[in-house]
């Protein structure tokens, strides 16, 4: 059987049933079929091939002939009216069909741009479709599966909410394409005190969270095959938004057995010569690792010898506990270009206002042409949201108030002291105690409980246990044996929640 072959073919009778890849993985789940969206993507692709009880199912559910989907020469199938010929003409008409109430007209039908195919954004996918179904059903979910503070009693400051207020009227029109002048002021300042080298304030861009900064980076630097290198597991943004932009997401694999550090060696392995920049998560989503200065010394050197970007997204360089440091890596390559994502999302606990930011510093002589494109992209889209722009200055400077949540006897601190404690008390499941942020990713024993589908996994958890998480497979993990937890809910609510997780363990054995 040709990969070639058969993707062209399941992409082809998909367009013809007009069902897309969310569809497949629905009907498999009803029908007990262990297909997730990335094995559907990968398939599309032309990357791997099903095994045969896949390919059973995917010929039923699309109507086509076994044989023919699997590879097999036209003539062979039964149907005759399925044939490459006849796939070719939907190909070329994949947005036309027939319209039985008119007559021969036919109908115009729009598909989805074939640039999302290897698309994922899990965090947002399959299982928390299904979740969103069983609640609108009536079903009452406990959700561990987004960073959004706000749904779990995390207020913003008073301060905030006070000075946004009085500055309504003043936001009423376009700011400057990169942000107010007194935003970028204030990060300036801010990365003054992270050390970061030859900053100014036309240095900095603020976005729409930094997911919209992410995907401007994106696009400004990759060309078609391209290569970058992003951690595994990773925040998924970071490999959707290289994806999109036409370029090729390398993964590199953090290390479990070293406090889920990036391996180094690795790295080195996964660098040719269509690399173009590396892709540092510190404090990272979704392991709560926090580098330390000489891995990112390690990581720094890799780079200065191949002469790549660095893009480092630092959002919860707040939110770090046990009297623990976060270091910009940008502070120790003032000869390299790097680029530093934070914002006020997490450590402010307003996600909703829409509100990060980009530092551009280092050797930005290297890097001018990408700057003008990054200039370009960041006018396109006018400015980012002026309101929440104006309340930077005011939460930059003065009390920070997550500094309460992250001490001893701090809500976020407690609540991480416990899940760890939690989860790993479950036999069969061991975990990295969490540094930063407000996320654990622990690890299922997988032999223990014959797991060989992580995403089946967490809708199994859903469908008896009532509680969302995301499955490793959602952040770019290779192997089916991690899932990440959020433990921002208050401690009642996450020991309802592990006294479910551990009565579920107790008799999983997937089929």
């Amino acid at each position: 059987m040709s990969k070639e072959t058969f993707a062209m073919r399941l992409k082809a009778s998909m367009d013809l049933q007009g069902k897309k890849q969310v569809d497949l993985v629905r009907a498999a789940s009803e029908q007990g079929v262990k297909l997730g969206k990335s094995h559907i993507s990968q398939y599309v692709s032309g990357k791997t091939l099903p095994r045969p009880d896949i390919l059973h199912f995917l010929a039923e559910a699309l109507q086509v002939d076994e044989k023919w989907l699997r590879g097999d020469n036209p003539s062979d199938a039964p149907d005759s009216s399925v044939s490459d010929a006849g796939i070719m003409d939907a190909g070329q008409n994949r947005n036309m069909k027939n319209n039985t109430a008119g007559g021969d007209r036919k109908m115009r039908t729009f598909q989805k741009s074939s640039k999302l195919d290897n698309v994922l954004y899990d965090v947002r996918g399959p299982v928390v479709d299904e979740a969103a179904r069983m609640e609108e059903a009536g079903t009452r979910i406990l959700k561990l599966n987004i960073g959004n503070p706000a749904p779990f009693g995390f207020q913003t400051p008073d301060e905030v909410i006070y000075d946004m207020r009085r500055q309504l009227t003043e936001c009423e029109g376009y700011s400057h394409s990169q942000g107010l002048f007194s935003a970028r002021k204030a990060i300036m300042q801010y990365a003054q005190l992270k050390n970061l080298p030859n900053v100014s304030v036309e240095d900095i861009y603020t976005g729409n969270g930094v997911s919209e900064l992410i995907n401007i980076c994106m696009s400004a630097l990759l060309d078609d095959g391209d290569e970058i290198l992003i951690p595994s597991p990773d925040y998924p943004l970071w490999t959707a938004c290289a994806t999109l932009a036409g370029g090729k997401a390398v993964h590199y694999i953090c290390d479990e057995q070293a406090e889920w550090y990036p391996d180094i060696d690795d790295i080195k392995r996964k660098i040719t010569d269509r690399t173009k920049a590396i892709v540092i998560i510190n404090p990272n989503n979704p392991t709560g690792a926090l580098y330390p200065k000489e891995v990112l010394e390690q990581i720094i050197d890799v780079a200065r010898e191949h002469q790549l970007i660095i893009f480092s997204d630092e959002i919860y360089d707040r939110l770090v506990m046990d009297d623990e440091e976060h270091i910009s890596i940008a502070s120790l390559a003032p000869d390299l270009f790097c680029v530093t994502f934070s914002g006020l999302s997490k450590s402010h606990m307003i996600a909703g206002f829409r509100i990060g930011w980009m530092i551009l510093s280092g050797n930005q002589n290297i890097a001018r042409d990408y700057i003008e494109g990054l200039r370009m992209l960041s006018n396109m889209r006018l400015c980012s949201n002026v309101p929440a722009q104006s309340i930077v200055q005011t939460a930059l400077g003065g009390h920070q108030s997550v500094r309460d949540y992250i001490g001893p006897g701090g809500r976020i601190r407690e609540q991480r002291d416990y899940i760890y404690k939690a989860l790993t008390d479950i036999p069969g499941i061991s975990a990295v105690k969490p540094k930063a942020a407000f996320y654990i990713f622990p690890k299922m024993d997988i032999k223990k409980f014959n797991i060989t589908n992580d995403e089946q996994f967490a809708l199994d958890l859903l469908r008896d246990k009532k509680i969302l998480l995301i499955h490793g497979g959602g952040f770019n993990w290779q192997h089916p044996d991690h899932f990440r937890v959020v433990y921002l809910p208050r401690i009642e609510v996450l020991k309802e929640s592990v006294k479910k997780i551990s009565d579920f363990f107790s008799y999983y054995h997937q089929a």
